[in-house]
């Protein structure tokens, strides 16, 4: 596999902490749809030079592209000959023991290759794919260009690319090299420059149902909650924010941040506080990020409750249904709360641009929160 190399112990950017890396998963469940539908070009002869894979974070969106590249680099091009086209491929399952699946465990297809956001001279990670991540590809077709076999590049996520980088991708889109096929995943595709959606043909994943996340998340080796039903709430279909819930204790932390919803418009100010401060310790940036993106979630569930009359189902923590009715009666109510959730949203992005305490952050954003529910 060509592309960049990274030390193992260094967090990559296209896996999800505590998640196998998407090469390695073995399965992929909820997507029957978008396989589907590849194969379908594939079986026509419509094979597109450019897919965008899009849809919500950790839906499989990058298992999905691994297993694609798998199937497309064990799965020569062939001609009709003597007997005609061959029979349909009814699924992009590859034996494991086949020499393209020993490979790309092994990172070492050179047909494959392989970007997303690389590290920097002093092994930090960037915060975006670069131009020199993309130009890399110019040696790897020049290298893999004279076998006469496919090539296959996935992009991991496209959302990253700098206005360089992309502009470099798009050119291989225009001119793609013969009997290449590249994979964009993006979580946000209108990101992404109209002229590079325009050259890809899109695949569409959905948010994962209860029953297929069980069985992905088993399948990761996470070790479900004692109810379910809360991980699935906060989830949204998603086995990555799940399996983030999970690691980072997020299904306490939004127990918590209820309770404290509850005791308002008064207040539980010590329980406020201890919210805040476990936000501000050292080392608890991930945690502080989750927290939140948790907040965002309630501010949205209080907002949908006054909306449609009734709390979203099922419950995401204990008691959360009494409080939603509480707090957000009426479609006026929906209105404020939507209203603050745009608010926080501003106000957190400039206090973490000023390097806001993050502990203050929180708590002037649990002071909002107590005015609005006091009105």
């Amino acid at each position: 596999m060509k592309g960049k190399t990274v030390d193992e112990d260094l967090p990559r950017a296209d896996q999800a902490p505590g998640a196998p890396h998407p090469r390695e998963t073995e399965q992929l469940f909820g997507q029957k749809d978008a396989e589907a539908a590849f194969l379908t070009a594939f079986n026509s002869d419509r094979l597109h030079h450019g897919w965008l894979l899009t849809g919500p974070q950790g839906i499989g969106k990058a298992t999905l592209a691994w297993r694609i590249a798998q199937f497309l680099l064990a799965t020569p091009p062939t001609d009709d000959g003597l007997f005609g086209a061959p029979p349909p491929v009814e699924t992009l399952d590859i034996p494991p023991d086949h020499p393209v699946a020993h490979r790309i465990q092994a990172l070492a297809e050179p047909g494959l290759a392989a970007i997303s956001r690389s590290y920097n001279d002093k092994a930090k990670l960037r915060s975006q794919i670069v131009v020199d991540d993309i130009r890399a590809l110019n040696r790897f077709f020049g290298l893999s260009a004279t076998d006469g076999g496919r090539r296959v590049v996935i992009v991991d996520a496209a959302d990253d690319m700098n206005t360089s980088a992309a502009n470099a991708l798009l050119k291989m889109l225009e001119e793609p090299p013969a009997r290449t096929t590249l994979l964009l995943i993006s979580h946000q595709p209108s990101r992404l420059l109209p002229t590079i959606r325009s050259r890809c043909r899109t695949l569409r994943l959905s948010p994962l149902t209860p029953d297929d996340m069980q069985s992905a998340l088993t399948q990761s080796g996470a070790e479900l909650p004692n109810n379910p039903d809360h991980l699935a709430a906060l989830a949204a279909g998603s086995v990555g924010a799940a399996l983030r819930l999970l690691n980072l204790g997020g299904l306490q932390i939004y127990a918590e941040l209820v309770q404290i919803l509850a005791s308002m418009p008064r207040l539980d100010r010590p329980r406020a506080m201890a919210l805040a401060e476990a936000a501000a310790q050292r080392g608890a940036s991930d945690k502080f990020e989750l927290l939140l993106t948790l907040i965002d979630v309630a501010l949205a569930r209080l907002a949908r409750t006054g909306a449609i009359g009734t709390p979203p189902a099922p419950e995401a923590a204990p008691d959360e249904a009494e409080m939603l009715n509480r707090l957000s009666p009426t479609p006026r109510a929906a209105r404020v709360w939507a209203d603050l959730a745009a608010e926080v949203t501003a106000r957190v992005r400039h206090g973490q641009a000023v390097n806001l305490d993050p502990a203050a952050l929180v708590l002037d954003t649990v002071f909002k929160m107590q005015t609005t529910a006091s009105r």
